[in-house]
């Protein structure tokens, strides 16, 4: 069996890999591009890929008869798979969910209080030798404590936030989300985004990506939001009309935006870089080591089940 792993990963993760198959490590960092997709549907039984890997429908497409039969994606998100595609061509596909749900949650928390207590900029202005000390009204931001949290998505993720907001900062949660939860903590269900545009101080995004959520945040959600509240996206880019946003930003109809991804990642607009109140992450939501392997330990454990010709634990 040969495993095409297409990106660097944690050692252990790389050698308990080699006690699965034969492994090709690919050492770019950087996407599998066209070529690289289309050989690792016909010369490989098993791909490891990760974001960014755009196994499309064209690429499905040119590959009829792939030797491939399991993308054991590595990470939660796969809306760079077409897993209908997939499916057709007899390719299963996986995720590692569960591993990157408090890591991801820390993050969202952590671009929270930076725009809310303008944390980034503050430390912008000291490196530049420009602190010129203490005063009572110096960069007064937003004090989260006692305040209203907006969450859109109530899944894993969003539940892990929602937890850290209520239990740890006494905040209030108001959320929407496709799916009714049964919740282990106060929280308030809304019907509509901009209802909970409107009644919130922070608005957090943690939806999947793909298809059905694309732009999901728009114009009219930052035109719902009131002039003090701040946006975090830790889900995915495009699910943000990034275009919609930076015009709200300018327009000084919300306060301010901490931003992990990006609608064009890696590129980030040069708007969003010059603005002094946006926080500005590159992807760090599961940048811990031991995240990282458990996200990994996780793909293989898909991979030793697909081996042994039983249902892979987090099969899509």
């Amino acid at each position: 069996m040969r495993l095409l792993i297409t990106r660097p990963l944690p050692e252990p993760v790389v050698a308990a890999a080699g006690d699965l198959a034969q492994v090709e490590l690919r050492t770019s960092t950087a996407p599998l591009d066209d070529a690289e997709l289309r050989r690792a549907l016909a010369e490989f039984d098993l791909v490891l890929p990760t974001l960014g890997d755009r196994f499309t429908a064209d690429v499905f497409a040119d590959v009829p008869a792939p030797r491939a039969r399991l993308l054991a994606n590595f990470g939660v998100g796969y809306n760079h798979i077409d897993v209908d595609a997939a499916r057709a061509a007899g390719v299963a596909v996986t995720n590692t969910p569960g591993a990157v749900t408090d890591a991801t949650a820390d993050i969202a928390l952590t671009l929270m209080l930076m725009t809310c207590r303008r944390a980034g900029e503050g430390e912008r202005l000291l490196r530049a030798g420009q602190w010129t000390g203490w005063h009572p009204t110096q960069m007064l931001g937003l004090h989260m404590s006692g305040k209203r949290v907006g969450i859109i998505g109530m899944g894993n993720i969003g539940q892990a936030i929602a937890r850290r907001c209520h239990y740890g900062f006494g905040m209030q949660v108001s959320y929407v989300t496709r799916t009714p939860r049964d919740l282990d903590f106060p929280a308030q269900a809304l019907n509509g985004l901009t209802d909970l545009a409107a009644a919130v101080d922070v608005l957090v995004c943690c939806v999947p990506g793909g298809a059905e959520t694309h732009h999901l945040v728009g114009a009219a959600v930052f035109a719902a939001m009131r002039p003090h509240a701040h946006f975090v996206n830790i889900s995915r880019g495009d699910v943000v009309d990034e275009a919609a946003l930076i015009a709200a930003l300018k327009a000084g109809r919300i306060a301010g935006a901490g931003l992990d991804v990006y609608e064009f990642e890696p590129k980030v607009p040069a708007a969003l870089r010059a603005m002094e109140n946006v926080a500005l992450l590159p992807h760090l939501g599961t940048a811990a080591l031991e995240v990282r392997e458990a996200m990994g330990m996780m793909a293989l454990d898909n991979i030793r089940a697909h081996l042994a010709g039983q249902t892979p634990p987090n099969l899509l």
